[in-house]
């Protein structure tokens, strides 16, 4: 079976060395060694001063929405998934959604400052398959009118735009760890701010509320990542530039062999970190005939974002064309370092068929 991806996994004797590790110290949670190691390697890989690893990538976005403050009406894109625009509802704001643009997929940046009313208080907006937003225009109108930035930045591990790290945007940056992630922790996670104040008041909102073992410095909750989660991160770190290279190979092929689709545009002076490859099709038709076909052979890509976020049923806005509109033809193909050439043969053969 061929699924959209697959979850690298070292060698386990590997993740069972650094694991021994916590168990030789009976310390599995708690923000033990393995956690604060993980950031520290994070920290100088991604070039960052901040980092806060967690035990998942949806806990972040709502701490920061709490951290933060915010109220009333949070912007934001309606191409995305589900957990940018449940966490505004699940910390009691309302997402108000502006269309994409439809060749980057990310937030139309032009059509932002059209959706700001007084109850405006946050623009939370997602760098789409790692391709960042227009992050200096979305700054200049944030500058405008008081208004924070959160960049779900859940596909954009080792993104980088004009030269920085793409998680050093906005107050906050996301970032998910999943195990179908490029960079994974099985399940987690991590935050990512420039501002040492506000770093200080997430951590503590991550943990509790603590400031040691009795204080309390503030409302928190349980977000922490575990050791188990650490170890396999620590595990997955040595073999970074073989995943990111198998996965810019099939890429390459993708785009060398398969007929010419809609593909998503990269934002200039982006280094992209291959994290997905997704075509648009011409109809909806055309893209669940061979979605049928790669089932019929055990292949499963994936309609991905689908549907448009405006249609979930416990949100209320306008509908968005041209978020619907890629969203009902946008397919990511499979994609993992060790796909094997003779099914990607299969799966360009297959999607081929439709443009004979």
């Amino acid at each position: 079976m061929i699924q959209v991806t697959k979850t690298f996994l070292p060698p386990q004797e590997e993740y069972n060395a650094i694991l021994k590790r916590a168990w030789d110290a009976g310390w599995i949670t708690n923000r033990g060694a393995l956690v604060q190691e993980l950031e520290e390697k994070l920290k100088t890989y991604l070039q960052v001063p901040n980092i806060i690893a967690m035990t998942n990538g949806t806990l972040p976005l709502q701490i920061a929405i709490k951290a933060l403050g915010l109220k009333g009406e949070i912007i934001t894109t309606p191409f995305s998934y589900v957990a940018t625009t449940s966490s505004i509802v699940w910390e009691g704001c309302t997402p108000v959604f502006v269309d994409i643009h439809p060749e980057y997929l990310t937030i139309d940046e032009t059509k932002i400052e059209a959706a700001i009313t007084h109850k405006t208080s946050a623009i939370l907006a997602t760098h789409v398959f790692g391709n960042p937003c227009a992050v200096e225009k979305i700054e200049t109108i944030a500058e405008k009118y008081n208004l924070k930035v959160i960049y779900d930045a859940a596909h954009c591990f080792g993104v980088t735009y004009k030269g920085k790290s793409i998680f050093e945007y906005g107050d906050v940056s996301t970032c998910s760890f999943h195990a179908t992630k490029l960079f994974h922790t099985g399940e987690g996670g991590a935050m990512f701010t420039n501002d040492n104040e506000l770093y200080n008041k997430l951590f503590y909102h991550h943990n509790f509320g603590h400031k040691g073992k009795e204080d309390f410095q503030g409302m928190g909750i349980n977000a922490k990542m575990s050791e188990l989660q650490a170890a396999m991160g620590l595990a997955v770190f040595p073999y970074l530039k073989l995943i990111t290279e198998g996965r810019r190979r099939v890429i390459q092929f993708y785009k060398s062999e398969l007929p010419t689709f809609m593909e998503m545009k990269l934002r200039e002076d982006t280094i992209w970190n291959y994290s997905y490859f997704p075509i648009i099709f011409e109809n909806q038709n055309q893209l669940l005939r061979v979605q049928k076909l790669l089932n019929g052979v055990n292949i499963f890509p994936r309609r991905y974002f689908y549907p448009s976020l405006e249609n979930l049923p416990y949100v209320e806005g306008e509908m968005c064309l041209k978020s619907q509109y890629v969203s009902e033809r946008i397919l990511c193909l499979p994609l993992y370092p060790d796909l094997e050439y003779r099914h990607l043969q299969q799966i360009v053969k297959i999607i081929s068929t439709i443009k004979q």
